[in-house]
Parts: structure tokens; C-alpha cells; sequence
């Protein structure tokens, strides 16, 4: 869908370090975290640690999940009158894969929200997307079929997602994959949600537009043996970069996904020497993770967040930014971002 682009007007964030998007962006941005201990407890008798979430009551499970999108939903609409009935949700959960995903996940959670929100979203165009971390972008593609398509005015992406539960991370650990006293190249789990709003045109008084978008499949996944070369996600980069007219080097910062394992790290390295024709004196990397934990399919939701954030407070490190983003099964996706109608500096 060349020279189609989307705008995101609106964010709304419930993170381990902030219930609403200014307050966890600024926590993200001063590299705050609210790791705390669970009462899982790894192999060698210790805590296991975690980001997660306090709400006003312990919810667990579906519940939880359920409450903290409503909170984001929240926080993105709360100055938007929305007829009932006519806004899509498109919903990001964890993937069918993920040890410990909650049975029934895609038939309850939609009418759950709506039941809990006490707000009716539109019953055809409203769907929910499991694809885990590359879901947020996902949703945007979908979104943009949508809003050009359909001629509708807006969609609101919503994700929720938790790790903080008995089989993700007896799985982690099992893996060699959880962050604990005696294995530094791990992840610390985490939980959160995010919505976003988008529409077909920029609104004041500033919006980030997405310009370009790509998925691609990676071989050498995190599961197997063979020699990572980061071909997925080069050709990810590669597609978003094609659709939105640009060059890397064009670009001025990159976000990710990143939350830890040296794989991913590596992945993204590969790729940037890969793709890069042309020499910048800087081009770093941010990754919300290191505040918030592993959040799964919340994460594209908080990087967009961070990213019109950081270009409305004047602190981003220009207006083009990256977003990229890879699930364990090996899909890999590729977000062009640009934020418009904001003057930027830091």
C-alpha cells in the first residue's frame, strides 16, 4: 500500500513504572524501574523478579488484563467523544504459542473490555490480533486498510499482555531465558497495556505518522541452532523503508523491543550494519523495556507512546524514527515513523 500513510493522535499507556502515558514516558525517559519481587520462586529458592503492574486490587489472570487495557483505553480517549458502535478496536494479545497464554483469549477478551469499558465498538470491523510483539504493528497495517479503505475517521489498536504468570516463567527459566542472580542474559518479565488512536490525517498539535510498514520471517530463531544472519528483520527494515521513500540513514533514532537477551541485540546490530549505506556520527537505540520488562504484545503500543512523546516534549533525537519488533516463532516487523506538526529538538 505505497504512499499510504495513518496518524497517531493519541496514546494511552498502564505500565509497571506509570498508569497513564505522560507518567510512564517520563519514567522511561529518566530510566526508572518498579522491578519487584513475585511470589514465584526460581530453582535456586529465590524470588523471582518481575515489572509488574499495581492496580487498586489484585487482579489476576484475564481480569487483570482486561482492567489495565480499560485504564489505557482511558487515558487515550478521555478527551474524544466516540459515537458508540462505530470505532474499531483492534485488539494485540500474547501468541497462541506463548506458554502460559490464557485458554479462550481470543473469543472472551473483546466482549469483556467492552462490557468492562461499558462501550460498544463497532461489531464487524473489530477484531482481536495474536501475534505477540509484532502485533501493534500488525494492527497498524490493518488499520490502514481500514481508514483508507473503509473511508472510516478513525481505529483505536489496544494491546494487553502479561509474562507475570506461573507457566511463562517456569518456561523462561527452563529455556535459560529468565533474568535471575545467576544467569545475566535473560528477561525480567512484565506486564501492561496500551491504546493508540489513529486516523487518516495529522491532528494538532502534533501527531506521529506512519509511513512505511514490513514484516518479513526469520530462520535463525532464538528456539534453534541456525546461524543468525538477521535476515527477517533486514527484510522488515528493508520493505518499511521501500513503502515510506527513505533511506536508513534518513532516519534519526531507532526504538525496539529489546528487553535483555543478548539474541535480539545481536539481531539488531546485524541488521543496522546490514542496512546502513551511509556513515551518521549517532544513531541510538532505545528500548522501553528496560523499564517496563518483557510486556509481549503491549511493547509496540509503548514504543509508539514513547515515540510522539518524545517528539512533542522536544527530546527525541529528530523527527524519523524506527520501530522494530521480532516474536520468538521468527516473525519480524518494521515500523517508519515521523512525527508532524512539532518542533523538535532536545
Amino acid at each position: 500500500m505505497p504512499g499510504q500513510s495513518v496518524s497517531i493522535n493519541r496514546v494511552g499507556l498502564v505500565t509497571s513504572v506509570g498508569l497513564s502515558a505522560p507518567a510512564a514516558c517520563a519514567a522511561i525517559r529518566a530510566a526508572l524501574t518498579n522491578h519487584t519481587e513475585t511470589h514465584f520462586v526460581d530453582a535456586a529458592g529465590d524470588r523471582v523478579i518481575a515489572a509488574q503492574v499495581p492496580l487498586d486490587q489484585p487482579w489476576r489472570g484475564r481480569a487483570k488484563l482486561v482492567r489495565m487495557l480499560e485504564l489505557a483505553i482511558m487515558d487515550c480517549l478521555a478527551p474524544v467523544q466516540v459515537e458508540s458502535g462505530t470505532l474499531p478496536l483492534l485488539l494485540c494479545v500474547a501468541e497462541e504459542s506463548r506458554p502460559g497464554r490464557l485458554k479462550g483469549l481470543d473469543e472472551e477478551i473483546l466482549p469483556a473490555v467492552s462490557a468492562q469499558l461499558g462501550m460498544e465498538f463497532h461489531p464487524t470491523l473489530s477484531s482481536v490480533i495474536p501475534h505477540g510483539r509484532v502485533g501493534v504493528a500488525a494492527a497498524l497495517q490493518h488499520a490502514r486498510m481500514l481508514l483508507h479503505d473503509r473511508a472510516l475517521h478513525a481505529v483505536l489498536i489496544g494491546a494487553t499482555d502479561s509474562l507475570v504468570t506461573a507457566e511463562t516463567i517456569a518456561t523462561l527459566e527452563l529455556e535459560g531465558r529468565l533474568l535471575t542472580p545467576s544467569n545475566s542474559n535473560g528477561l525480567v518479565p512484565g506486564e501492561a497495556a496500551g491504546a493508540v488512536l489513529v486516523t487518516r490525517t495529522a491532528a494538532p498539535p502534533a501527531s506521529l505518522t506512519c509511513h512505511g510498514l514490513g514484516f518479513a520471517t526469520e530462520r535463525a530463531t532464538v528456539w534453534n541452532d541456525a546461524p543468525l544472519r538477521a535476515d527477517g528483520l533486514t527484510e522488515a527494515i528493508r520493505k518499511a523503508l521501500a513503502e515510506a521513500g527513505c533511506s536508513l540513514h534518513d532516519l534519526d533514532y531507532r526504538l525496539t523491543d529489546n528487553s535483555g537477551e543478548q539474541y535480539y541485540f545481536k539481531e539488531a546490530a546485524l541488521a543496522l550494519s546490514r542496512m546502513l549505506r551511509q556513515r551518521k556520527e549517532s544513531f541510538d537505540i532505545w528500548h522501553p523495556a528496560d523499564s517496563v520488562g518483557e510486556t509481549g504484545a503491549a511493547i509496540g503500543a509503548i514504543a509508539l507512546a514513547v515515540a510522539l512523546t518524545a517528539g512533542i516534549k522536544g527530546y527525541a533525537l529528530g523527527p524519523g524514527a524506527l520501530f522494530h519488533a521480532g516474536t520468538d516463532d521468527g516473525r519480524r516487523a518494521s515500523v517508519v515513523l515521523r512525527l508532524e506538526g512539532a518542533s523538535n529538538g532536545q
